[in-house]
């Protein structure tokens, strides 16, 4: 079993994606095995700027993502909380990242998708698309490789120094790495989902903001993606499935004109007929973690890791980062800087923290909507999260860094998250009587530590590194390297 290659990547998406390419970079031996084949369908839509300058730029393929013709997204525009007016939040949130840099796209996800997959094998990599994998392979010690089919329907066996899965929700092979998926019940919602062939837009500047409004039910999502396409989904109880079951389309437009900020924007509009934007779709059980990220030999990122909600549109961000710490340790494991437990130590560590900073902030987020009457938003308070769910991501949580005030006991976290919540909530009250200069949502721990990784992967792509002084994730020192692809001991 001499491995023929470096890293194996089983999945093309955007976390598979950055993971080939990034070890790619470093002139390494990478292969990636893609089941479909480019461009295919994918939700998903809106970016944040942490992938889109920060992450893209270390790739060497922001050029090429902003040449595209994506609509551009300056931040979200919401319905949501005690105010009954929509609120804006905005992306430029700090003077050293300039403006250009200080916005994201709404992104149809075939074309950005692929825009990814093209740039891992220009860079190097070997892409295989149509080549589903079946098994790992492996032994006592550690995973080796992979089986799978190729193009042609024949039975092939890939071996690897390491495998990255990064294949999504629907993995066939996470299980390589040992441990249970854990699934929230917080954020057991159901997603029902389509597009529109146009629709209204927000008044400038704001005119390609993500728009999410709170209604009874749920809540929806306005994304424009081009001036003829919108994509409109519905986040709502599993208790709708039945009717969401028997009749897709019907559910997804009852949902519609049951929230009226949304409905004003479609109204009129048909629904779009484009393949494969034809469909309504539906999506349940997406918010898990598994208990252990990486074994040696193979680690997990994207969906086949973990997912929390896509409210704050984090879902590409927490997959194509938690590839770039894998990548990460890839190569440092093989230029010999760091060994190779030490350096998916440090994968599993920041990942996790970042997992958990965002169910943090979301748990926040849900509380603050009000709206006692509501089945689906009387559930979504801090004192209903099950005290199961507590203790397992407290489990999740554990490990950090040391004196990390966000490592608590079970018992703190409720009182963490109502205390977010409640400062979450008065800064957006605080919003419109604010200037220009200043945000108070930034004033919030909430906020500033959800986006501290973005910001810093930004200014990695800009300027080679964080420009603040930041503790080490772990014990040990390790930091990312001046291109951002590998670990360096801390001198």
């Amino acid at each position: 079993m001499n491995p023929e290659y470096d890293l194996i990547v089983v999945g093309g998406g955007p976390a598979g994606s950055t993971a080939a390419a990034a070890v790619a970079l470093r002139g390494h031996r990478v292969l990636l095995l893609e089941r479909e084949t480019f461009p295919r369908y994918q939700i998903g839509e809106s970016l944040l700027p942490a992938t889109v300058h920060g992450l893209c730029g270390i790739l060497g393929v922001a050029d090429e993502v902003a040449a595209a013709g994506f609509t551009l997204k300056r931040g979200g525009t919401l319905r949501w909380g005690r105010d009954p007016k929509p609120w804006q939040f905005s992306f430029a949130m700090t003077p050293r990242l300039p403006e250009p840099t200080a916005t994201a796209f709404q992104v149809e996800r075939s074309r950005f998708d692929e825009i990814l997959l093209r740039n891992a094998a220009r860079v190097g990599a070997e892409v295989r698309e149509g080549s589903p994998v079946r098994r790992i392979v492996a032994d006592d010690e550690r995973v080796r490789g992979v089986e799978y089919t190729d193009r042609d329907g024949n039975s092939r066996t890939a071996y690897g120094r390491h495998v990255i899965d990064a294949s999504g929700n629907t993995s066939r092979v996470h299980s390589g790495v040992g441990g249970a998926r854990v699934y929230s019940d917080f954020f057991r919602n159901l997603a029902v989902f389509g597009y529109f062939a146009g629709g209204r837009r927000l008044p400038e500047p704001n005119r390609g903001n993500i728009f999410c409004a709170a209604f009874d039910a749920g809540w929806l999502w306005y994304i424009p993606l081009r001036d003829d396409l919108t994509s409109v989904g519905a986040v709502i109880s599993p208790e709708h499935h039945p009717a969401v079951q028997r009749d897709p389309r019907a559910a997804w437009q009852d949902m519609v004109r049951a929230c009226p900020e949304v409905a004003e924007l479609v109204d009129g509009v048909p629904a779009a007929t484009e393949p494969p934007y034809d469909r309504v779709r539906v999506r349940k059980d997406w918010s898990y973690w598994k208990t252990s990220f990486w074994t040696p030999g193979m680690a997990l990122v994207g969906d086949a890791a973990c997912f929390v909600d896509p409210v704050l549109s984090s879902g590409v961000h927490l997959a194509t980062y938690g590839a770039l710490l894998a990548a990460r340790a890839v190569n440092s494991a093989l230029d010999g800087s760091v060994p190779e437990g030490r350096g998916f130590a440090e994968f599993e560590t920041r990942y996790r923290h970042e997992y958990r900073v965002f169910y943090d902030f979301l748990i926040a987020f849900y509380d603050m909507e009000r709206n006692d009457e509501s089945y689906f938003w009387s559930a979504k308070k801090v004192t209903n999260v099950d005290s199961t769910e507590v203790a397992a991501f407290a489990e999740l949580a554990g490990g950090l860094v040391s004196g990390d005030t966000a490592v608590l006991g079970p018992e703190r976290f409720g009182d963490r998250w109502s205390a977010a919540a409640a400062e979450l909530d008065g800064a957006v009250g605080r919003l419109a009587t604010s200037d220009d200069r200043t945000n108070p949502l930034l004033s919030t721990r909430v906020v500033g530590e959800t986006f501290r990784t973005g910001n810093d992967l930004q200014e990695q792509a800009l300027y080679g590194g964080p420009l603040d002084e930041t503790a080490p994730a772990a014990p040990g020192h390790l930091v990312a390297s001046a291109d951002g692809l590998g670990w360096e001991r801390q001198r």
